[in-house]
């Protein structure tokens, strides 16, 4: 389906980008809708009836009960952070679409969150900079031709560093770390080099992909290793976020990129 609406959106981009404010507009003016967690959420049908994300909702809930603060990266509307927030945590929200945006303000506000948490509408990245996003939703992405994204569905926004971003805020705090950056992980980190030196050690989760999504049928995901080095460098141990929540090592990264060995997942989790 995707490919047919990117070949329509280039052969007719005013109709594309009419049709995409139309049903902004038209979601917009949905009610939210009431889950089993005692909270409301509006932006995504999925989320509000319990159908999101199944697993990766019941461990990052576990997760929750030991920490202080949960940072999430590329927050979309705020599914984990009303998750968090109902928890009583507090919560440092950051996405960058505007469009994500709206809903993930209108979630706090119609819960009664705002006085626990912090909205950063940024990207996290390297450095500093203003770059281009492509896509929508839950799968935009600061990586051209990720996913099969339109093209032409782009959009420029502010790019800063974590450690830039948190400064002090986690200093000793039990932290999770919840990052969804679509392709974005190894940059994120290279701008994440005290955060990831502090003592309580944050508990990190990041979606990382070994050959899905890559732009234009590129293969292997080239950052794959450097993203794993990076957190294995600072003394952190890996775990993949499936049934068994398998130790994930160095041997086993270089085996998957070898293509000797497959993950059977794409969330890990490192502490």
């Amino acid at each position: 389906m995707k490919p047919i609406k990117n070949f329509l959106s280039r052969r007719f981009p005013n109709l594309a980008k009419y049709y995409r404010l139309a049903r902004a507009t038209r979601n917009r003016c949905a009610p939210s809708e009431q889950t089993e967690w005692g909270f409301a959420i509006s932006g995504n049908n999925l989320m509000a009836s319990g159908q999101f994300e199944i697993e990766e909702t019941k461990l990052i809930r576990h997760l929750l009960a030991d920490v202080d603060v949960f940072v999430n990266i590329g927050a979309n509307i705020g599914y984990y952070c009303l998750h968090a927030l109902s928890l009583n945590k507090r919560v440092i929200a950051i996405e960058p679409l505007q469009s994500n945006v709206y809903y993930l303000v209108r979630n706090i506000i119609e819960n009664g969150f705002e006085a626990s948490v912090e909205v950063f509408p940024v990207a996290i990245g390297a450095e500093t900079n203003l770059l281009e996003i492509w896509g929508a939703g839950t799968g935009a992405s600061l990586t051209r031709g990720w996913a099969g994204n339109d093209e032409l569905q782009v959009e420029r926004v502010p790019v800063m560093t974590l450690d830039r971003l948190l400064g002090d805020e986690l200093k000793d705090k039990k932290a999770l770390i919840l990052a969804d950056v679509e392709g974005s992980e190894y940059q994120m980190l290279l701008g994440s080099t005290r955060t990831l030196k502090l003592d309580p050690r944050p508990i990190w989760m990041i979606e990382i992909v070994t050959s899905e999504h890559q732009p234009f049928g590129s293969g292997i995901n080239c950052y794959l290793k450097p993203t794993f080095e990076i957190f294995f460098d600072n003394g952190y141990k890996a775990l993949s976020i499936n049934e068994h929540e398998t130790s994930v090592t160095r041997e086993d990264v270089d085996r998957v990129y070898a293509g000797e060995k497959e993950f059977g997942c794409h969330n890990f989790l490192f502490y």
